[in-house]
C-alpha cells in the first residue's frame, strides 16, 4: 500500500527542509513528499510533511501561524542575521536591561513591515535570495507586511543573550525581528538556537525524529484540518463530491469557517470545499477514494 498522510517531523540541525524531504522519500517508499514551510538549516523543530495524495493539502497548512523559541545575542550583528553569518558589527550593549529589551520587543508586535533577508528562500527575479547572496549579489527587496502576535523575552542566559518566544504569521522572518530588536536598542543583534515549536495546532512535542519516520507514524489526511469540523456525507453525496461537483452552501452551514473537509461513511477525507459564488461551495481538492 502506498504511504499517505501527514508527517510531523522534528528537524535536526544541519539539515535543509529539502534534505528532510529527500530522506523521507526513502524512509516512506514514495517520491510524493512535500513540506509545509521551510526551516533554515541551523534551525530545529517542527516540519510538517504531506505524503502521497496528502501533498495536495499542504496549501492549507503553509499559511498557519507559527511559534518559535530562540536566543537573541545583543551587541553583534552578522551578515545572515543569525549565528551562521560573518560578523558585520559590534556594539557595547552591556547597559541595556532585560526590561528595556522586553519593552522594545513589545513595540515590535502587531502588524509590521519586514524586508526579507538576503539569506532567505524568497525569490526575486526568479532566483532565491540565498543563491544571489552566495554569489555576492545583493538586490533591492520590498518590505512585506507580517503579523507578530507575541514577542516575549526572558531573563539572560549569558551576558547579552536573552531567550525569547515568538508567535507570528506565516512569512515572518524571526532573524529579521531579532536584528530589528538590536537596532531599536541602539546597537545590533543576531539570532541563534531557533526552534519551531508549533504550526497552528500542531506541536513539536508530537513530532518524530527524522530517523524514526515510517509509514505507520503518518497521521491520516484528515489530520491536516485540526480545528475544522468535518462534514459527513452519505454515499450519494460522496459520489458527487468525488466527481468534483459544486454543492449548496447550506451543506456546510454547521461546519464553521472554511476550508471544509468532507468525509465519507468511513470517516476518510474525500475532498476539501471552499466558498463559491451565489451561496454554493466548490472543491479546492478532491482526494476521491483511498484506492482512487
Amino acid at each position: 500500500m502506498t504511504s499517505e498522510g501527514i508527517a510531523l517531523v522534528d528537524k535536526p540541525p544541519g539539515w535543509t527542509s529539502h534534505d528532510v524531504v529527500a530522506k523521507s522519500r526513502g524512509l516512506l517508499g514514495t517520491r510524493k513528499v512535500g513540506h509545509a514551510g521551510t526551516l533554515d538549516p541551523d534551525a530545529t523543530g517542527l516540519l510538517i510533511l504531506g505524503v502521497g495524495r496528502a501533498t495536495r493539502l499542504l496549501t492549507f497548512l503553509s499559511g498557519l501561524d507559527k511559534t518559535y523559541t530562540g536566543e537573541a545575542v545583543l551587541g553583534v550583528a552578522t551578515s545572515s542575521l543569525d549565528a551562521s553569518g560573518e560578523v558585520t558589527g559590534t556594539w557595547d550593549m552591556d547597559a541595556v536591561t532585560p526590561d528595556e529589551v522586553r519593552a522594545t520587543a513589545a513595540d515590535l508586535t502587531g502588524t509590521i513591515r519586514q524586508v526579507p533577508p538576503m539569506v532567505s528562500a524568497k525569490k526575486v527575479g526568479g532566483r532565491r535570495l540565498h543563491e544571489l547572496a552566495r554569489a555576492g549579489v545583493e538586490v533591492e527587496r520590498e518590505a512585506v507586511e507580517v503579523r507578530v502576535t507575541t514577542f516575549d523575552v526572558g531573563d539572560p542566559v549569558a551576558a547579552g543573550v536573552l531567550p525569547f518566544v515568538v508567535t507570528c504569521s506565516s512569512g515572518t522572518y524571526v532573524r529579521s525581528l531579532v536584528a530589528d530588536l538590536g537596532t531599536a536598542l541602539g546597537g545590533g543583534a543576531h539570532l541563534r538556537h531557533l526552534c519551531r515549536m508549533a504550526i497552528g495546532r500542531f506541536t513539536v512535542g508530537e513530532a518524530v525524529p527524522l530517523e524514526s519516520l515510517a509509514p505507520e507514524r503518518l497521521l491520516p489526511p484528515l489530520a491536516a484540518f485540526r480545528g475544522h469540523e468535518p462534514t459527513l456525507v452519505d454515499d450519494d453525496v460522496a459520489a458527487m463530491v468525488r466527481n468534483g461537483r459544486v454543492l449548496p452552501g447550506e451543506q456546510f452551514a454547521a461546519a464553521g469557517d472554511p476550508p471544509w473537509p468532507v468525509v465519507d461513511g468511513t470517516h476518510a477525507l474525500i475532498a476539501v470545499y471552499v466558498p463559491h459564488r451565489e451561496g454554493t461551495a466548490k472543491p479546492a481538492v478532491v482526494l476521491g477514494s483511498a484506492d482512487g
